[in-house]
């Protein structure tokens, strides 16, 4: 009825490699975002990981000013970084699953 049972057990053993591995690559993966007058800078991971943060000076000042700047720049790196773990991690689930009738997840 399933097929070779054990095969498929195999490929989701596969797959799940793959996936472990799609996420320690992704650690090295950067994403450089700075807001639109460039005052912050801010480099993430594809993982979602801050890595560093520059501030411009003018900003030290005015701290209601600079948490504006961080939340906006902070949110737009993670969103980048949240689509290309999302896509990436789409393509590794995918790319090991074996092929059961009736189960086209990733579609």
């Amino acid at each position: 009825m399933f097929g070779d049972l054990s095969g498929m057990m195999d490929k989701l053993k596969q797959a799940q490699q793959k996936v472990e591995e799609t996420k320690q690559r992704l650690n090295s993966v950067l994403i450089d975002e700075a807001s639109a007058d460039g005052n912050i800078k801010i480099t993430v991971t594809a993982n979602r990981e801050i890595k560093a943060i520059s501030v411009d000076n003018s900003l030290l000042n005015d701290s209601e000013e600079l948490e504006d700047y961080l939340i906006l720049t902070l949110n737009k790196a993670l969103k980048r970084a949240g689509e290309i773990n999302d896509q990436e991690m789409a393509v590794a689930a995918k790319s090991g699953m074996p092929n059961i009738p009736g189960m086209d997840m990733f579609k």
